[in-house]
């Protein structure tokens, strides 16, 4: 996916944002804020936005002299959602439809998402998940069910912090034994790390590594080649969230998405309204994609 026109402004929020949470010096925010805006204005739109978002974090890393500034916050998100999860473990396992409800609740916990504009707490998140159940996916469902049950190797790329912890309830329904789980290869925002992992003790369901890359989405080109060996071996991808949406939907295989519309650039590439919860695909002919 291209990056926007109206990408533009978001990276001067999120980048001010970012700035203002990891400190409080002024000079740094200004230094930030000029160089961000300078990027902007040579930048490739043709690129992905989790491109710009990668330079803009790495500068706040360098600059602020933090190497995960997000870290406190992705260890807060990991406990919420792990306080969640026996909860839902009961929903999911009573469920008339086990992989479906596993599903809806893995894609209910995409709001934790800290590069995208809007506040989220516990109460917010337990919100979200209360409407899983009422909220359908919208997409190519049948289509992610099928390959599924043919797979023999699933590839399953997680999104964020917190967000990890619900992704074991579609992870443990589809299968471990034939899952690899990829988590960022380095801080980006609140974007699940290795770190994360086994934080919500990810890592004893499943098999996880990391792609080799510090990007908020999935850059093939600076991913690791162990990652990239997997990405095009394996018979089927998953893949969380709106930057691995942006940063995979061109793709040049098959992978499947599973993510919440957050903001109306991502939505209208997706072809869904924004809010929805979609399971959608690259390299398809689904009609909801444009």
């Amino acid at each position: 996916m291209r990056t926007h026109l109206d990408c533009l402004p978001c990276f001067m929020r999120q980048a001010l944002e970012a700035s203002r949470m990891v400190s409080a010096d002024r000079r740094l925010q200004e230094e930030l804020m000029r160089r961000v805006l300078r990027w902007a204005g040579d930048m490739d739109l043709g690129l992905p936005p989790p491109v710009m978002g990668q330079r803009i974090h790495r500068l706040l890393r360098e600059l602020s002299g933090n190497s995960d500034p997000y870290r406190e916050a992705k260890k807060r998100q990991n406990t919420i959602a792990m306080a969640l999860l026996p909860e839902l473990e009961r929903v999911v396992g009573s469920s008339s439809d086990p992989l479906l409800t596993a599903a809806r609740m893995a894609v209910a916990g995409n709001i934790i998402d800290m590069g995208v504009g809007g506040a989220f707490d516990e109460t917010s998140v337990r919100a979200s998940i209360g409407r899983a159940a009422d909220e359908p996916l919208q997409g190519c469902w049948d289509d992610l069910r099928r390959a599924v049950e043919s797979a023999r190797r699933i590839l399953y790329l997680a999104d964020n912090a917190g967000e990890i912890a619900l992704d074991r309830l579609l992870v443990e329904r589809l299968g471990p034994e034939r899952l690899t789980v990829a988590v960022r290869g380095g801080p980006a925002i609140n974007d699940a790390t290795m770190e994360d992992a086994v934080d919500v003790g990810l890592d004893r369901v499943v098999k996880v590594i990391d792609n080799g890359s510090d990007a908020p989405g999935t850059i093939l080109e600076d991913c690791s080649s162990s990652f990239l060996e997997l990405f095009h071996k394996a018979d089927m991808v998953i893949a969380k969230g709106q930057g691995n949406y942006e940063t995979l939907s061109e793709a040049p295989r098959e992978v499947f998405f599973l993510f919440q519309a957050k903001c109306t650039v991502a939505a209208l590439h997706a072809g869904f309204p924004i809010g929805s919860r979609v399971v959608t695909k690259s390299n398809s002919s689904y009609p909801g994609r444009k």
